[in-house]
């Protein structure tokens, strides 16, 4: 039987037979069961981590813990989300962070590695027990009225799209490749 593990701080508010949830502490992850591929979608903002540091520990150290820990209980294939401009010799330290992430990812050695780089990402995180952020709602009915204007790669995505796409993608996927939020938009 296929199932599908989450690895989360806090469970999530959603059942299905086949989800098995693990409420873990990322800096002490425990063995993952075999499994084929891993998708990991771990990020925060530098506010609600109230550090450069503790934005590093979760959007660096903790998807890289999780992606070794995917490495070592035989995937082979990992999909992952960053965000766009990333880069790891940018001088903006969240740019940055995510570059250097997906580097460190890279090295890992995974068969396919597909990284989705939305924008903006949209969604309902009050349901997830996220804060929502101050200008969101704003800042996505801007976006929708004036979507025509602002080109796909730059226009907010619904966190949905970002799933499916890498849903669809990773598994036929070989070696390394990036989903720009345009691209997302499709899926």
């Amino acid at each position: 039987m296929a199932a599908v593990h989450s690895l989360g701080r806090r469970e999530l508010p959603v059942r299905h037979p086949k989800l098995i949830q693990h409420q873990v502490d990322f800096k002490a992850l425990p063995a993952l069961p075999q499994l084929d591929e891993a998708f990991v979608a771990l990020g925060t903002t530098i506010k609600v981590a109230g550090s450069q540091e503790a934005f590093r520990a979760v959007d660096y150290d903790a998807v890289l813990a999780v992606a070794k820990a995917a490495k070592a209980a035989g995937a082979s294939r990992l999909g992952v989300v960053s965000a766009m401009g990333a880069n790891p010799r940018s001088n903006v330290f969240y740019s940055r962070v995510k570059g250097e992430m997906e580097e460190a990812l890279a090295a890992l050695g995974f068969e396919t590695l597909v990284i989705a780089r939305p924008s903006f990402l949209a969604g309902d995180r009050e349901s997830l027990g996220q804060p929502v952020r101050s200008g969101e709602g704003l800042a996505l009915n801007v976006s929708r009225w004036l979507a025509p204007l602002i080109p796909d790669n730059y226009r907010s995505i619904d966190a949905r799209c970002v799933a499916r796409a890498l849903l669809k993608t990773v598994p036929v996927t070989r070696g390394r490749r990036v989903l720009l939020s345009g691209e997302m938009q499709r899926f």
